[in-house]
Formats: structure tokens, C-alpha cells, sequence
């Protein structure tokens, strides 16, 4: 792969040496799976709204191309393929590729995985109804050059939707010292203080590729029970839904299926 400057190193050797364990529900990785139940959940509600599908539908995504950005071992691209999204998922780490794409065999899925980056892919001028940013940009280097390729990845009227966690004291307590050294529901080094972003850093970036934030929202986990539900309270781990400025929002197979009717 190409040197990109938004991609480290480290974290690529990082999640190199956990590839296996993606799938292994009650391995290191265990809370990507927790968190994955209720990100979807989240995101079929604002996806549906946005784009005017109907939630109950038993694929309400279809029509819809996705991309999956640091998609690791394809946890939330199988999740959001079974909605019938045409989902494309993308790692830097070609070990975690390998894995995901072996699992979707098996499980009957059909999802293009590239090895990679956003910058790669923002470089062939690829375009996307919906761009997952989940539990990324608190690993890049250069989150200014990551954000910018994420938001060209984005068509007009599209959708982008970053998932992180907060950078203040409480944050740095609960989600780094706690879960990983504390609780040990993460291996040790997971995230790094100087790389959490606040809220702001991202509404901002988000700006600067025409994308307005829509919805924010906070996560909060139940040390005790492990269980996560949304909260108002963005100050710990939060979620932001964005949509790119444009004068018609349609899934486009859909819009030309109406014009056709029209004739």
C-alpha cells in the first residue's frame, strides 16, 4: 500500500496482531460487537429518515451504496449488507481485509472489500450515498487529510456519520484509563489521548466539505452490565450524523424508476 499521510503506522501494526479475534464475540474485541447492535439501530433510523425508506422493510437499504471506512473485520459492513446496502468496506490493514472477507463468504454475503484507505479510494474519485466513519478518526495521524477524503467519499445529499470518543478529563477517565486498564475491556494503548477529538474539531471538518451535522448523540455503557444505550450526553462517547449539501436527496435507482413512470 501506498504511503498516505493520514495513515499510522502503529495503529495498522496494532490492529494487524488483533485481526484474528474480530469475530470472537467474547474476545478483546468484544465491545465492537455490543457497540454494533445499537450503532445499527441508530444508523436504519437516520438512513431511513434521510433518505425516506421504509424501517420495517426487510431491506430497507437497498439502493443504497455504503461505505464502510476502517471497516476491520467487516462487523457493521455485514450488518448493514443484510439490510441490503451494496456495502464496501475499506482497512489499512490487509490482515483484517483477509478476515472479512472470509467471513462474508461464509456467511453468504456479498461485499466488495478493498484494501486501503479513504484517501485511495477519494483519489478514484469513488462516490457514496452513506460514509461509516465508526472508530476511526481517533486513529489517523492527519485527522485534516483523513476528514477531507472522507467528505469528498460522500455524494450531494449524501449521508456521513462518525462514531469516537470525546477528548476531556471524564472521557480520558472512563473510555481509555477505565476500559483499559481498569475494566480491561480493551487491550492496553487502544486509544491515545493526543488523538481524541471533540465534537467541535469534527463539526468543523465536516464543514469544510459541506456537510452539516444533523443529529448528535451520546453513548453510555453500564460498567456493571455491560449494556449500551444512547444518551444526550456527548461527553463520553458520541455520534454524529451529517448530510452533504445538495438540491435533490434520492436514492438514485429509485428516482429513475419514478421518472419512468412519469413517461
Amino acid at each position: 500500500m501506498k504511503t498516505v499521510p493520514s495513515v499510522d503506522p502503529r495503529e495498522v501494526a496494532y490492529y494487524q496482531r488483533l485481526a484474528h479475534t474480530w469475530w470472537d464475540r467474547q474476545g478483546p474485541l468484544w465491545p465492537i460487537h455490543a457497540l454494533n447492535t445499537l450503532r445499527v439501530r441508530y444508523l436504519e433510523q437516520k438512513i431511513a429518515a434521510h433518505f425516506k425508506t421504509g424501517v420495517r422493510s426487510r431491506a430497507p437499504f437497498d439502493g443504497l451504496r455504503v461505505l464502510d471506512v476502517g471497516c476491520g473485520g467487516g462487523v457493521l459492513s455485514e450488518a448493514l449488507a443484510r439490510l441490503g446496502a451494496d456495502v464496501t468496506g475499506v482497512d489499512v490493514a490487509e490482515r483484517n481485509i483477509r478476515v472479512a472477507r472470509h467471513h462474508a463468504a461464509v456467511s453468504g454475503l456479498s461485499i466488495d472489500y478493498v484494501p486501503g484507505s479513504a484517501e485511495d479510494l477519494a483519489a478514484r474519485g469513488e462516490r457514496f450515498d452513506v460514509v461509516l466513519n465508526m472508530e476511526v478518526v481517533e486513529h489517523v495521524a492527519d485527522p485534516g487529510a483523513f476528514m477531507s477524503a472522507c467528505n469528498a467519499l460522500v455524494r450531494p445529499g449524501g449521508m456521513m456519520f462518525i462514531a469516537t470518543i470525546n477528548r476531556n478529563p471524564l472521557a480520558w477517565l472512563t473510555a481509555v484509563f477505565g476500559a483499559e486498564y481498569i475494566l480491561r475491556w480493551l487491550p492496553r494503548g487502544t486509544h491515545h489521548w493526543r488523538k481524541l477529538r471533540r465534537p467541535g474539531e469534527l463539526e468543523a471538518l465536516l464543514s469544510g466539505g459541506r456537510l452539516q451535522v444533523t443529529d448528535r448523540s451520546g453513548v453510555l455503557v453500564n460498567p456493571f452490565t455491560r449494556q449500551m444505550r444512547l444518551s444526550r450526553f456527548t461527553g463520553i462517547n458520541y455520534m454524529l450524523a451529517a448530510v452533504k449539501a445538495a438540491e435533490i436527496c434520492e436514492i438514485p435507482h429509485r428516482a429513475a424508476s419514478r421518472r419512468k413512470t412519469a413517461r
